[in-house]
């Protein structure tokens, strides 16, 4: 069914990440910079643009391209902490205003335009108005329905009503991948398949499209015809999908907000799910302990996850707890609730035949969840009840060293790799990584055959073979058998640098005990004196 999309305005500050690491950083605008994920560019500045780099691009090229360039790490609490207050300085003029990501904001145009005399006058407004209030460039643009307004927001154009299929027809069909739709696959299908733009795209019929891509190509097909991405869903949600919360104490730090965050997302989600619904339009609505009311809604192009919803709110919290003075509330929040300001069916989320459990598929009768649900609520169980670092999730990533490439991650925050484990990492150590590697240092004393200690060479070689090895104050044991160096160069350039570093695998002689043979990971630091440690036991 073809449903005329509203008219809306969205206002967009280009680079946003950029701009709030620099913020956060105190990085000129002048100097090009980049945030990265995982050594890719996520998002860079205009004047690393003109220096050739783009999104997607690996760190050691981007470097090299423009060796100046400001290096800045991802963090989407930030982003949005930051971004709080470009939201209230448009809420100052226009009522309605919603959240679709950090940089992002739509405001519903009807109301405001005849109030202020017209679109093109309520564009010309905000533009003044917001980077008076928060030194913070913006673009804006309106057309019928989100995505229309968005592309419009990064031509700065004003899209007449209807015309939004015509505005689309001659763009890249590579607008449909946007940061809060992962629309990747499809758009390469698509463009594989010879339709470059996206009125190609629109003008192929609804069946075929749907036939062929699913009901992910029927959405994007929609957006591309200018048509509003799903239809009206005229049944407001009942009260009791809301879901509230009174905290004593009160909530005044964002880790304590996060953790409660995960909690409530589950409980709210699991509630829309029981009737068949998801939250695409999430209302956070805060009372603090003097009164003050705080509300945000925040707008998904997909139906939102338990991990989404959490994430909003945290990410809420972080920009109203950590504002400036005169912004931020004067006390902690007493009350929190969560409201489902627009829902659709959630047959998309809907378990798979055999994604049930072993009981149900035993006719156990056991009601059909996921084990990885089951456990997800055991560990917010646990949480609750000894902290949100009670449970922890191992990240894999780069680095040469085993301790290097895993770090722990509370459960329910994101997982995000911080350095990508493919990359070459000169002196990394070879497979297979010990079963154990221990957090705190463990003495060791190598020996060679004289009795002298081993230590490296300016060519980074060990100045002997290993042959005795004692460890902590325990008793030496023969070297069987070793393998290295591995060394370790880092930060060569840099003044004042630490000494370099190897690592040696041994196997040593039990000597007849009990426990026989021994592999040992041993770490090399080269400082004023020589220090060796133990870095990890194989089995």
């Amino acid at each position: 069914m073809a449903v005329p999309p509203v008219r809306v305005l969205v206002l967009w500050c280009p680079d946003w990440p950029v701009v709030a690491a620099g913020l956060a950083a105190g990085v000129s605008a002048h100097l090009p910079a980049a945030v990265f994920l995982a050594n890719r560019v996520v998002a860079c500045s205009a004047v690393a643009r003109t220096a050739g780099i783009r999104r997607g691009m690996r760190r050691r090229e981007a470097q090299s391209r423009c060796p100046e360039i400001v290096v800045l790490g991802a963090d989407p609490g930030r982003d949005a902490r930051l971004f709080e207050p470009v939201a209230a300085a448009v809420e100052e003029l226009v009522v309605g205003v919603e959240v679709v990501r950090p940089g992002v904001v739509a405001v519903p145009v009807r109301g405001a335009a005849g109030y202020f005399g017209g679109e093109s006058s309520l564009m010309e407004l905000l533009a003044e108005h917001v980077p008076t209030r928060t030194g913070v460039e913006c673009q804006l643009g309106v057309a019928d329905g989100l995505f229309a307004a968005m592309l419009a927001a990064r031509r700065s154009a004003l899209v007449e009503p209807g015309d939004s299929a015509g505005f689309l027809a001659s763009l890249s069909i590579t607008e449909l991948e946007q940061p809060d739709a992962d629309r990747g696959d499809l758009v390469d299908l698509l463009r594989r398949l010879g339709l470059r733009t996206l009125g190609d795209f629109a003008a192929l019929t609804e069946r075929d499209v749907a036939s062929r891509f699913g009901a992910a190509g029927v959405l994007a097909h929609r957006l591309s015809r200018g048509l509003a991405d799903r239809p009206p869903h005229r049944r407001r949600p009942p009260p009791e999908l809301s879901i509230t919360e009174e905290f004593d104490p009160v909530l005044d730090r964002v880790d304590a907000a996060a953790f409660v965050a995960r909690t409530l997302a589950t409980k709210f989600h699991s509630g829309l799910a029981a009737r068949g619904l998801a939250c695409t339009r999430l209302g956070i609505y805060a009372t603090t302990e003097q009164g003050e009311e705080l509300a945000r809604v925040w707008r998904c192009a997909e139906p939102l996850t338990p991990q989404g919803i959490a994430d909003r709110v945290r990410w809420q919290f972080e920009g109203w707890l950590r504002a400036g003075e005169g912004v931020r509330p004067t006390a902690g929040v007493s009350r929190l609730r969560l409201d489902p300001e627009e829902t659709v069916a959630g047959h998309s989320l809907q378990l798979g035949l055999w994604q049930g459990s072993a009981g149900a598929a035993r006719g156990l009768g056991d009601e059909p969840m996921l084990a990885a649900e089951r456990a997800g609520r055991a560990f917010v169980r646990v949480q609750g009840l000894l902290g949100p670092d009670s449970v922890a999730t191992a990240v894999l990533g780069g680095g040469r060293g085993p301790a290097e490439r895993v770090r722990s991650v509370p459960w329910g925050d994101r997982p995000e790799v911080s350095s990508e484990p493919a990359a070459p990492w000169p002196g990394r150590l070879p497979a297979p990584s010990p079963a154990t590697v221990y957090t705190g240092q463990v003495p060791a004393t190598v020996l060679d055959e004289s009795g002298a200690p081993v230590e490296l060479t300016e060519r980074q070689r060990l100045t002997a073979p290993p042959y005795r090895v004692a460890v902590e104050d325990g008793p030496e044991r023969q070297v069987l058998q070793w393998a290295g160096p591995w060394p370790v160069t880092a930060r060569w350039w840099a003044p004042g640098r630490q000494g370099d570093k190897a690592r040696v695998q041994v196997l040593l002689d039990g000597g007849g005990r009990e426990q026989g043979d021994l592999a040992l990971l041993l770490l090399l630091e080269e400082h004023s004196n020589p220090l060796w440690t133990v870095e990890g036991m194989y089995d």
